[in-house]
């Protein structure tokens, strides 16, 4: 009866949002009611531990783990980045510079080498329950699950920290390869070994060895594993990006006066007809479930397809083809500062983005890829793009918005920006790290 009950409120709701557009803004109760039929409540800032977190910004900023010693977790997740990479594919392991500046390694033939896959950003992770575009990292009723299976280390406190498992691991973004390089030595397949070779780095460093005791009541030094690690970098992600002080954080902690008209009015289409909410629900603004939403590919690929170009996305976790070209619903808080959008980086303007809503099939035949670096713009698979409608999700039909409700979409995902961004880099970036390696890429 209550699901009924909400239902009927939810769609007196949408009739009211029809004729929201250049209208005065929408009363606060309604919007509230809304707020309410999506599940979106006030997020909490989860408690941390000081010398943890002491211990995860070493790390994460440490090019000590990786092989080559030449990039680190900040590369390709830099505060001064809104914790990604402005780029629309990252350039890893054995690239030069930061952001949009940095220049890609080139492999044994001269090829470029690209991360298949944008670095989404970080921000209010602390509740999801999935991560990677293609949610290979999941919790489920307490258990992880992850691309190491049973060889997943024991002791992780999150799906954060099963994540900062991982690119340590691939020869791409942070192992590398050449001879004088020792994690480089361990079979792909051999995860435990890497993660025990970086440990044996770690602990042979007197300050590490310091911070890991103080963040952790053990005193043995081999009682340390990679585990340890990874929860500190966590636990340094959940303490620095979790920013709860933006327009929208702040009405719905109780201020109505924390959005103007415009984003107010915006909020409403979005959780009203234009049906943004539909999958970008919850106070995460987003389902954490996984769709085919039309995009194009650009890119590698990830080894599918006939000639290997392709991402068949959810489909590579669950081998369920059903599941081709799906990718995970993208959180959007600071979204206005984590572009490039979309699991390949092709969207490069975020009202464009919105726009293709109008109609998806029109957007990816007449994708423009002038925007792009050249390096990438070689890359679009324009090949694809047929099977990529065949499946595409049914949420998907032309949903055509005006200008000006574009215009308060964009408004409203604006109050979605935290304030604090700017001031994240002095916060966030450590003067040195305990290996001395350069903090700077």
């Amino acid at each position: 009866m209550v699901v009924v009950q909400r239902m009927t409120v939810f769609a007196l709701v949408l009739s009211c949002c029809v004729f929201l557009a250049g209208c005065p803004p929408t009363p606060d109760g309604l919007l509230r009611t809304m707020l309410e039929a999506n599940g979106v409540v006030p997020l909490a800032k989860p408690p941390t531990n000081v010398a943890k977190v002491a211990l995860g910004r070493a790390l994460f900023f440490d090019k000590i783990l990786s092989g080559n010693e030449n990039i680190s977790c900040a590369t390709c997740h830099h505060p001064a980045l809104a914790t990604s990479d402005g780029l629309s594919l990252g350039a890893g392991e054995g690239g030069a510079g930061l952001g949009p500046l940095r220049v890609y390694p080139l492999d044994d033939e001269n090829n470029p080498v690209i991360i298949p896959r944008n670095a989404p950003d970080l921000f209010c992770r602390a509740d999801f329950r999935s991560m990677f575009w293609d949610g290979r990292v999941e919790e489920i009723d307490g258990q992880f699950f992850s691309p190491a299976g049973a060889n997943l280390l024991p002791g992780l406190d999150n799906v954060l920290a099963v994540q900062a498992c991982f690119p340590v691991t691939s020869r791409d973004e942070m192992r590398g390869h050449g001879d004088s390089n020792e994690l480089a030595e361990i079979e792909d397949t051999d995860l435990q070994a890497i993660w025990a070779g970086l440990m044996d780095r770690l602990l042979a460093n007197p300050t590490y060895l310091g911070l890991f005791q103080a963040a952790y009541p053990l005193k043995d030094e081999a009682a340390f594993t990679f585990a340890h690690a990874a929860n500190a970098i966590a636990e340094f992600e959940i303490k620095s990006w979790t920013l709860l002080d933006s327009p929208f954080d702040r009405f719905l902690a109780g201020d109505n006066t924390a959005m103007n008209a415009q984003q107010k009015n915006g909020m409403a289409l979005f959780y009203g007809t234009a049906r943004c909410a539909t999958c970008h629900s919850g106070p995460l603004l987003s389902d954490e479930l996984y769709y085919n939403t039309g995009v194009i590919q650009l890119g590698p690929g990830k080894g599918d397809g006939v000639d290997g170009k392709a991402d068949y996305g959810r489909e590579q976790v669950t081998g369920d083809p059903r599941d081709r070209y799906k990718f995970r619903t993208p959180p959007l808080r600071n979204v206005t500062a984590t572009g490039p959008w979309t699991h390949a980086g092709g969207l490069t303007n975020l009202r464009a983005t919105v726009a293709r809503y109008n109609n998806i099939r029109a957007a990816i035949n007449n994708y423009d890829e002038s925007p792009l670096p050249q390096i990438l713009e070689d890359t679009v698979n324009r090949a694809e793009t047929t099977n990529i409608l065949a499946s595409l999700d049914a949420r998907m039909p032309p949903n055509p918005m005006s200008p000006q409700e574009i215009d308060d979409i964009m408004a409203f995902l604006g109050a979605l920006t935290s304030p604090s961004l700017p001031q994240l880099p002095q916060r966030d970036i450590p003067a040195s790290v305990p290996s001395g390696l350069p903090v700077a890429d």
